[in-house]
Formats: structure tokens, sequence, C-alpha cells
């Protein structure tokens, strides 16, 4: 293995910032390359373990990934670098891209351009679904989980966090194998001295924004602190979350609007979760949600020699990753109903809460362009930005003639 500089590290990770498209797993497979097949900075087996231990915490684990590989070769600096390159590029885009869309998107010939990226998405989360299934579902313990998680979540409308938590727990009980002994000294002094720094970078901020910003803003800030302490799973599986939230019962977004962010974060380099309201809602999203990942990182890092001979915590990883399966496919069916149908209508009955579409109400030309996307997607594997250009430029075309 070769050791990377600190002007190395910058200037790969910039490139990566530029270049990330296409999600967390597009993302985690161009680090690899960048940093184990070409570069050699780090094994595969060192890789693949701190991938694992991201995967356990809260957050966008691709992010953490790169923090993780900052921290590892340059410390705290190395992780505030690594971590700030791979978020801010793709965040100034969504950020020019968004106010474009505040001001402009209901202009019919941009609405229309929405519509094809809003097909487009749904093939890229049944993309999703189909990678992360190939990964996660390895026994039959794991097919069952991903069913249930998807039942708790498109029968029953369990609360995303519960699903996630759950699925974790049992992955903890249900592994027995004995602990493997490591004799390196455990890490308190530095974990806790990290943990008080960048706890108090996250919250001090939090802290005054509740007591003096706008209610709005604040909501905000409290919103995506509580995703950054729950969502397990990574960026697709709180999609949910976000969707049930923001979308039903605070009612920040339509759908509609949603499904444009998540096309305008697909079609972006950098990660998906990042929402517009304005410059003060944006930058106290995009704090919210990624300065805890420097707390997780350089103060969980240190441990993670010991965390990967535990066998109980890979159990806890293979039930979250097995229930993601369930939440990625409920998340997968909810768009495909609202944006392949005009009518959705709620059902209840007793604990069941369904979506019913309207088989009369399809939308022939999304429903022609989601298939499209899925086929030069998954069989014809073309790069992502192209299909979701392809697929807006044909609704605009239509529109303007």
């Amino acid at each position: 293995m070769t050791q990377a500089s600190l002007s190395d590290l910058t200037r790969t990770f910039a490139r990566i910032g530029i270049l990330s498209f296409g999600g967390p797993a597009a993302q985690i497979a161009l680090m690899h390359r960048e940093l184990v097949d070409e570069k050699q900075w780090v094994s595969e087996k060192e890789y693949l373990s701190a991938l694992s231990f991201c995967m356990l915490l809260p957050g966008p684990e691709a992010m953490q990934l790169a923090t993780w590989f900052g921290w590892r070769t340059h410390g705290t600096l190395g992780g505030l670098i690594a971590g700030a390159l791979f978020v801010l590029p793709g965040a100034l885009i969504v950020l020019v891209l968004s106010m474009i869309y505040a001001s402009w998107g209901a202009l019919p010939l941009v609405a229309a351009l929405f519509t094809g990226v809003q097909a487009a998405v749904l093939a890229v989360v049944i993309e999703a679904l189909l990678r992360v299934s190939k990964r996660a579902l390895k026994t039959r313990a794991h097919w069952i989980i991903a069913a249930l998680a998807f039942a708790a979540l498109f029968l029953f409308a369990a609360p995303f966090p519960v699903v996630i938590l759950a699925a974790a727990l049992w992955g903890f009980v249900s592994t027995s194998a004995p602990h493997s002994p490591n004799p390196s000294a455990a890490p308190w002094r530095q974990s806790l001295q990290a943990a008080a720094v960048w706890g108090a970078v996250w919250l001090l901020p939090l802290l005054l924004i509740t007591q003096f910003a706008p209610a709005i803003l604040a909501d905000i800030a409290l919103f995506f602190s509580k995703l950054a302490l729950l969502t397990f799973g990574g960026a697709y599986a709180v999609l949910t979350w976000m969707a049930q939230d923001v979308v039903q019962q605070k009612q920040w977004l339509t759908l509609p609007q949603m499904m444009d962010g998540l096309g305008l974060a697909e079609t972006t380099p950098g990660p998906l979760i990042r929402v517009w309201m304005g410059l003060a809602g944006a930058a106290i999203t995009l704090w919210m949600t990624f300065a805890p990942c420097f707390l997780w990182i350089f103060a969980g890092a240190p441990w993670l020699a010991r965390l990967t001979t535990a066998p109980r915590l890979a159990g806890a990883l293979h039930g979250i990753t097995a229930a993601v399966v369930g939440v990625i496919a409920n998340l997968s069916l909810w768009f495909a109903a609202h944006v392949l149908f005009a009518t959705v209508t709620p059902f209840s009955a007793g604990p069941l809460q369904l979506i019913l579409p309207d088989p009369s109400s399809l939308r022939l030309l999304p429903t022609a362009l989601a298939l499209l996307a899925a086929y030069l997607l998954l069989r014809r594997h073309w790069p992502l930005p192209y299909v979701l250009a392809i697929s807006a430029a044909v609704t605009a075309a239509l529109a303007a003639f």
C-alpha cells in the first residue's frame, strides 16, 4: 500500500466529489476504483471493513466512508477535507438547480422536463432495489426480514425507524458466534474527545436555531437532526421516511416536488439527501445532515479494528441491510403508483393502510419513459445522467410540439 499525501488526498476527493453521480452505490464503487484499484492507498479488506462499519452508522454511508479514509490517512484534517469535498460540489449544484426549479418550475416546458425526470427516477430506485437485494439477501432469514419490512411499511404504515431498529435487534440477538479477541488498547480518550468536540459543533447550532430562528427553520433543523440519528440503511432507505414525514405529514413538499428533487440529486454529483427551502433552509439541512457524520467517524473510527471482530454487530448489519431491501421495495411501489397513475386513493381498514391506484388513470407517457429508462439502465448500462437527460428531453420535445 502507498501513502497518500495531503495534496494528493485533496485532489482525489475534489475529483470524486465532482464525478460521484448516481447515488451511494455508484459513489462507493467510484471510491473503490480510485482508492483501492488505481492508487492502492488502502487494501480491499480494510476498505470493505470500513464500508461495513459505515453502514452500521446512521446517515449517508458513502460520505462517511470518504470521511473515514481522510481520517485514516491524515487524521481529523484529512477527514474534514475528504468529507467536505465529497459533499460540497453536489450541494452547490443542487442549490443552483433548485433555485431555477423554484423560479420557473411552473412553466409548461420546465414542468415537462421534470415529468421525464420523475419517470426515470422510478427506474433508478428499482435499480437500487436490485443492487441492494443481491448484496443483502444471502439466507432464507434475510428474505423473511425483507418481506416483513416491506409489509410493515406498505400495508401498515409502520414508522421507518422502528422497522430498521427491529431488524438490527433481530440480527444482533440471533448471532451467537464468539467474540474474537483484539489485543489493542481501547481508544476511549480519543473517542470521548472527538464526541465532545463534534457533538458541540453539531448541537450548539441546533440549540441556537430552535431558540432564535423562525419556526419553519427550527422544524427543519430538528427533523434533519432526527434523520441524522435514526436513518440506518443509507440514502435510498431514508427516502421512505422522508416521504412519510415531509410529504404526507408536514406537507413541506408535494410528492412531484420530492421526485423532482431526487431527480436533481441523482443527476448531479454528491449525496442524495439535500432539500431546498431558501438559502437558510438549504444551509440548515446541509449542516444537520452531514455535521453528525464527522461525529460518528471521528469518535467511532478508532474502534474499527475491534468492531470488525464483533460477530453480533455484523449480525445487526446483516439484519439492517436485509430490511433495507423491503424498505426500497416499498419506496419503489409507492413512487410507481404516484408517477404512473393520475389517481391514487388511500385505503384504511383496521390496521391496514394502503394506497390503491385507479387502473383507468394509467399515464401512458410516464409509463413508457420509465420502461425506457429501466431498459437503458439495467440492460444497456448507460450512465445515469444520460438516461435522465434523454427522459427529460423526450417530454420537453413533446410539450414544445
